[in-house]
């Protein structure tokens, strides 16, 4: 029996909170010290709700909520013991905010530790970022979870969500005991997170440090990573830093382990764009399942952890019972995607499947598309707003969820000064666009250093244009007035143009998302040969 009173008013109220919003009205409430498991909640088929103080291999204390089955729930083996679920609480939050899944959870049959992780509201230490620390304290919650519940020390599974998401994938790569984990809106590739196309990503992590400055206190190493990153210094050690902290990096033990995987997440999210995670998802070969909606970081899961009904929980609860219960396997094709702007599913057995064929788009010296151009050039002024933009973090991809409406422009009036703008023909029949758009150019610069954004956009016949998807590429050390070439990746995306609207490809050198290095008053000239040509290339189905 465990007792741990709360040493923070706020995490008190917290937890007052949070009991009345996801256990309701006719729930018990528990107060603030650890309560004894007991039949408080057998009324709901919960034997023991409890909090608990879980000590970690170098003394830190984690604080936790514990959920068992009543008695007599089906799903215990014959010694009576459950499958354990560890669900790791996400960036800023605490334990309590699993407690609606983590009821229902254990009303089916599991034994629940939620916990929230080290550095945040009572949890000792200092915030890890998925470091070294985080990943041995997965293992230290499973430990104390086998010793102190009627936890089945085979069948160990995880779900988080956002910073919980990424130690699924962490602790499925460095603790063998556990047997499936489902990561919602978590990430593979944290390097690529802050730094895609060699471009901060700036706005993604001033509002992560803005959440967590209120909730957790950062350790010397994360302060100095953050201080490093808004001051574009250091750049390489940033990215040892954060390839430390990328389940990608650790495939081939997941891989080994045979852990399975189901990756949740968002078309829009503003920290971990969809890229990462289908490459991620293919280079696995453990059972795995993808699905991808609209929507921004988190912003699909939320209602769930509310109580409410919810697809992606829904979805990670089915992969726990297919691999921690034996239950059916599910008969869906594994890579599910939800289509923007429409909300159409379509399902395919991978994720190569997902585009059918190639476009190779000209990009001409007036237009997109058409027949091979001779040579071009188009000059912008650097470093100035056009008008193009790729939202806000935390708030376009939500947008896009609740209204189907992404960013949106009016490309006439987009100040060609700043950005170059081409256009197609309309496609009578629509077009399908399917993975991550591509787009190769020649770039002159008058300064060394500079970052170019590509857009693309679906416009309608009144010239409003929706985007389709963005994406960011700098360049660093290069010869002022002298040509290179210019490769820019575009985050993954399906989505629909309608019939009659056209495509417009919109290459600026601003954006707020992104920590920019075009020099205010230089030029940037992009440009086409017959030898080296311009080009969009597009997945299609």
């Amino acid at each position: 029996m465990e007792r741990s009173r709360r040493s923070s008013a706020q995490r008190a109220a917290s937890m007052v909170l949070a009991a009345v919003v996801a256990l309701g009205a006719g729930a018990a409430a528990q107060p603030a010290a650890a309560a004894p498991a007991g039949p408080a909640l057998s009324a709901h088929g919960v034997a023991g709700f409890r909090l608990a103080d879980i000590p970690a291999k170098d003394g830190v204390v984690l604080k936790a909520d514990v959920f068992t089955p009543s008695p007599g729930t089906p799903g215990a083996d014959p010694q009576g013991r459950y499958p354990l679920v560890v669900q790791p609480a996400s960036w800023g939050q605490n334990d309590l905010e699993y407690i609606a899944q983590g009821r229902a959870l254990a009303e089916d049959g599991y034994v629940v530790v939620t916990y929230t992780v080290r550095g945040f509201w009572a949890s000792g230490g200092e915030v890890d970022v998925a470091g070294p620390e985080d990943v041995a304290d997965i293992s230290a919650v499973i430990d104390w979870a086998l010793a102190r519940t009627p936890a089945d020390p085979q069948r160990v599974g995880m779900v988080g969500l956002s910073l919980g998401g990424g130690l699924t994938l962490l602790g499925a790569a460095f603790d063998p005991r556990i047997k499936a984990v489902a990561s919602l809106s978590g990430w593979a590739d944290l390097t690529d997170s802050l730094y895609s196309g060699q471009t901060r990503h700036l706005q993604a992590a001033a509002v992560l440090a803005g959440i967590q400055a209120p909730t957790g206190r950062r350790s010397p190493e994360f302060a100095q990573v953050l201080d490093d990153l808004f001051a574009n210094r250091d750049l390489p050690r940033i990215i040892r830093w954060a390839d430390t902290r990328s389940p990608a990096r650790y495939l081939d033990r997941i891989n080994a382990n045979g852990t399975a995987v189901l990756l949740a997440n968002a078309w829009g999210d503003g920290f971990f764009n969809p890229g990462q995670i289908t490459d991620f998802y293919e280079r696995l070969t453990v059972p795995k399942r993808l699905e991808l909606r609209p929507g921004d970081h988190a912003s699909q899961e939320f209602t769930g952890l509310l109580g409410l009904p919810n697809a992606a929980w829904d979805s990670a609860r089915s992969w726990l019972d297919q691999h921690l219960r034996a239950a059916p396997a599910d008969r869906r094709r594994p890579v599910d995607l939800e289509v923007r702007p429409t909300g159409r599913h379509e399902s395919h057995p991978d994720w190569q499947s997902v585009a059918t064929r190639t476009d190779h788009v000209t990009v001409g010296a007036d237009a997109l598309g058409g027949p091979a151009a001779g040579e071009w050039r188009r000059t912008v002024l650097g470093g100035l707003p056009s008008g193009a933009n790729g939202g806000v973090t935390l708030l376009s991809g939500a947008v896009d969820q609740a209204l189907h409406q992404p960013p949106t422009v009016l490309v006439p009036l987009l100040a060609r000064p700043a950005a170059g703008v081409w256009q197609s023909q309309p496609y009578l029949q629509g077009l399908s666009v399917r993975g991550a758009a591509r787009l190769h150019t020649s770039v002159t610069a008058s300064g060394p250093n500079g970052t170019a954004v590509a857009y693309l956009y679906d416009v309608d016949a009144l010239g409003v244009g929706r985007l389709i998807s963005h994406g960011p590429q700098s360049w660093t050390g290069r010869t002022p007035g002298v040509p290179f070439p210019l490769d820019v990746t575009l985050f993954a995306t399906a989505y629909d143009v309608p019939a009659g609207h056209h495509l417009a490809l919109v290459l600026g050198t601003r954006d707020a998302l992104y920590g920019t290095t075009t020099p205010l008053g230089s030029t940037v000239t992009f440009t086409s040969t017959p030898a080296d040509p311009s080009e969009l290339t597009l997945p299609l189905r």
